[in-house]
């Protein structure tokens, strides 16, 4: 028997034959997606590099995918500070409508995206877990993903691509626009890594970043948006509440 295997393994490869192991081809993103979460973040926490920064990865990560003809902005808000203006996030994104990077309509226009009246806030727009999906159509691990008791470490959470990083940087309220209090919600508007604590979370004090929920679950109301704040800027603080620093790409046209 051990002969007849080395003949057969002989003869193959004297033929020049190889087993040729299938692989799945690589993804397309649809020609209409005009909206993403980023797959990755910039890795420095809240510090994005400000809108500019921000903006810049956005475009990146379309052109990666084959959109980066498009013009790409990042759904961040920033806050007024003395000689400032704040941004609004749904001022930065275009008119809509958006598609996702399978070519699924999110939202028809910003009205519908942040359910400006009754009747659109009823009808709800369309991100969910699995239409709120990056540029490379991969669904974001949510709400009881990889639990694990290490979920909530930075570096567990890149080893480990299941684990849940749900949170989604927007420093917004729900209608899309800035915070008009004195409290930071944008990590100096996206410049800080500042370190955290619990009362941050809790109290909303010191260096702090608004999030929503890619999965639209968890966090007490389960907004898309604008959940709750974090304990802190850096990057570890974003991860001790689930989050590795992603946030939402638009195109503007």
């Amino acid at each position: 028997m051990r002969k007849t295997s080395v003949a057969i393994l002989t003869l193959a490869l004297g033929c020049g034959s190889y087993v040729a192991y299938a692989q799945a081809p690589a993804f397309t993103a649809a020609p209409t997606m005009s909206f993403f979460v980023t797959s990755v973040g910039i890795g420095k926490g809240g510090n994005l590099g400000g809108l500019a920064g921000a903006d810049a990865h956005c475009q990146q990560l379309a052109a990666a995918a084959g959109a980066g003809a498009k013009t790409w902005r990042a759904y961040l808000s920033t806050q007024a500070r003395p000689g400032q203006p704040a941004v609004n996030a749904r001022d930065r994104i275009g008119a809509g409508p958006w598609y996702n990077s399978k070519g699924a309509m999110i939202a028809r226009d910003n009205a519908h995206l942040h359910g400006d009246t009754i009747e659109l806030a009823r009808m709800g727009n369309n991100i969910t877990k699995l239409t709120d999906i990056t540029e490379k159509g991969e669904i974001v691990p949510g709400l009881n993903d990889g639990i694990n008791p290490r979920s909530r470490e930075y570096a567990y959470m890149l080893e480990q691509k299941i684990s849940n990083r749900h949170e989604t940087l927007t420093g917004s309220m729900p209608d899309g626009r800035a915070f008009t209090d004195t409290q930071d919600h944008t990590c100096n508007n996206w410049t800080s890594e500042a370190q955290g604590n619990n009362d941050n979370l809790r109290l909303n004090t010191g260096a702090n970043v608004q999030v929503g929920m890619s999965d639209r679950n968890g966090g007490g109301n389960g907004s898309w948006n604008s959940s709750h704040g974090t304990v802190g800027c850096s990057q570890q603080n974003l991860a001790r509440t689930h989050g590795i620093g992603m946030y939402y790409c638009f195109a503007t046209n």
